[in-house]
């Protein structure tokens, strides 16, 4: 699919999601009745050990850690785009974050602290993905593909498990990771 219908979709989707976040009663009430329908209960402890490891400040050490191995392999524009992309999609979060100020469904964990849109560990664990597609899916298989979507969906499923986003936290959170992906990814070939 071409680069760029990619992007406008994924901003489509996500500029419209804002939109009814921050103007729509009715789509706010669903969003709500669609996680009470998908988290019937909370189960906790393995979902909570994938939230950690996906952490957004653990992701960053996780991008450190992939960067200094390019760097090792004298890829360094590769690994200063790794680098800009992951921090240039938590930037991105982190202001939607504070202009959105989406308070988390109500029975969220205490370990959870900040607004709810966009969730924070799905855009680290989405970008994370793409990023790691982009270097090594041609070369490690369709193996590899199948465990980076699965971990990814983990991530998702442990969000929504352990009540801390809803699910349109969720698909801004991807769709922001997208955009910041594909944005990125345009001036790196642009080098």
């Amino acid at each position: 699919m071409n680069n760029y219908l990619v992007l406008f979709l994924a901003a489509t989707v996500l500029l419209l999601l804002i939109f009814n976040i921050k103007t729509s009663r009715r789509f706010n009430l669903f969003d709500h009745w669609l996680h009470h329908q998908l988290v019937k209960k909370r189960s906790g402890y393995k979902w909570q050990v994938i939230a950690f490891i996906n952490d957004p400040k653990l992701m960053v050490v996780w991008d450190v850690l992939l960067a200094g191995l390019l760097l090792n392999e004298e890829r360094n524009l590769t690994a200063l785009w790794v680098l800009s992309t992951l921090g240039f999609a938590d930037i991105s979060g982190i202001i939607l974050k504070r202009l959105i100020r989406r308070k988390r469904p109500i029975l969220h964990s205490d370990m959870e602290e900040g607004y709810s849109f966009p969730s924070g560990h799905v855009l680290g664990a989405t970008t994370m993905g793409l990023i790691l597609l982009q270097l090594f899916a041609k070369d490690l298989g369709l193996a590899f593909i199948i465990t980076v979507i699965a971990v990814w969906i983990m991530v998702i499923i442990s969000r929504l498990s352990l009540k801390a986003h809803y699910p349109s936290d969720i698909i801004g959170a991807t769709s922001l990771a997208i955009v910041c992906f594909s944005i990125s990814q345009q001036l790196f070939l642009a080098l």
